[in-house]
């Protein structure tokens, strides 16, 4: 009888260590998402006839995400400050779309706080 015993309270520990490593195993990406990295950047508008009415981040080309200037702009000569950008890559693409519809994109590094300053000389996408 002992011995049955010792089989039984045996097989409940290597059950119980199975359950507890599924467990850990399935609520690490949890973890991984709860471990973004917080990045900012600032956009300045040093063209002359750009104004700027729409803000994007994306972390890959087909996933945009929401609007970041909730109506407002960034016109020529302003500078805009986006803070605390949930980023969970090692970098993150910042879009900005002008007055015309056209698009003007920079990759930025997570972790760090970033400068974008747009010119004169940008060559806006216009999806020509």
């Amino acid at each position: 009888m002992p011995s049955n015993f010792a089989a039984r309270i045996k097989n409940h520990r290597v059950l119980l260590m199975l359950v507890m490593v599924v467990a850990v195993l399935g609520s690490a990406p949890l973890f991984s998402s709860a471990c973004r990295t917080a990045t900012s950047v600032v956009i300045t508008n040093n063209s002359t006839a750009l104004e700027f009415r729409h803000l994007y981040l994306s972390s890959d080309a087909n996933n945009w995400g929401p609007d970041q200037l909730n109506g407002s702009a960034i016109g020529a000569g302003s500078t805009y400050t986006l803070n605390n950008m949930s980023c969970g890559g090692n970098s993150i693409r910042v879009i900005v779309e002008d007055q015309n519809g056209c698009f003007l994109y920079q990759t930025v590094a997570c972790g760090e706080s970033s400068s974008w300053t747009i010119t004169n000389e940008a060559t806006p996408d216009c999806g020509n």
